[in-house]
């Protein structure tokens, strides 16, 4: 059954293409988010990766900082992958920089080295309470979890280290699961923002 949940997915900068053809493939009804206006008509919002420095520019020029933080009051699930994960965490490290403050971690930008160090390692998911079992996790320029506030919850970790996590209605991974075989992750957000 396709639950045709509307998500959107920020398309300023990044793969905003991949994060659309896996949500299509867990079952929602996608769109490309350009203009703050049409966050009004979405349930949730995809942050993809990219350069967290010229994302936040962009944000801040376009007003998006206000809308995604309005969205978030009113209800709508939020998922930041990598760059957009730096850009939900509430404490930004190596350097700091300003972010959005919806999720109590803090994260250290570039963590795993520059763009020729990136990589594929086999993780561990918890997803919905199941059994944990192991996933291809893809990391590029990817940031590190170095805290997780209390009220966070870890959904999947790479040698231990958290890797995907979510506090209430916000979402945040620090690799990209929109590059990895299947759409586990996206179709267990498109439950979560469907299914409240």
């Amino acid at each position: 059954m396709s639950l045709k949940v509307p998500i959107g997915v920020l398309a300023l900068q990044g793969d905003f293409a991949a994060h659309m053809r896996a949500l299509v493939e867990a079952g929602a009804d996608p769109v490309e988010v350009r203009r703050t206006e049409q966050i009004s008509t979405l349930r949730g919002l995809i942050l993809p990766g990219g350069e967290s420095t010229t994302l936040l520019k962009l944000l801040s020029e376009y007003r998006f900082d206000d809308a995604i933080s309005g969205f978030h009051r009113r209800g709508g699930f939020l998922f930041g992958t990598c760059a957009g994960l730096i850009l939900l965490a509430n404490e930004v490290v190596g350097p700091p920089q300003r972010s959005l403050g919806l999720l109590d971690l803090t994260v250290r930008r570039n963590a795993y080295g520059r763009q020729v160090d990136s990589f594929a390692g086999m993780g561990m998911l918890r997803m919905n309470g199941g059994s944990p079992r192991r996933a291809e996790m893809v990391f590029i320029r990817a940031p590190r979890i170095e805290r997780v506030g209390p009220g966070v919850e870890v959904l999947g970790d790479l040698d231990g280290e958290p890797t995907l996590v979510r506090q209430g209605r916000v979402w945040g991974s620090t690799f990209h699961p929109e590059l990895a075989p299947g759409s586990e992750i996206h179709r267990a957000f498109v439950e979560a923002v469907g299914g409240d």
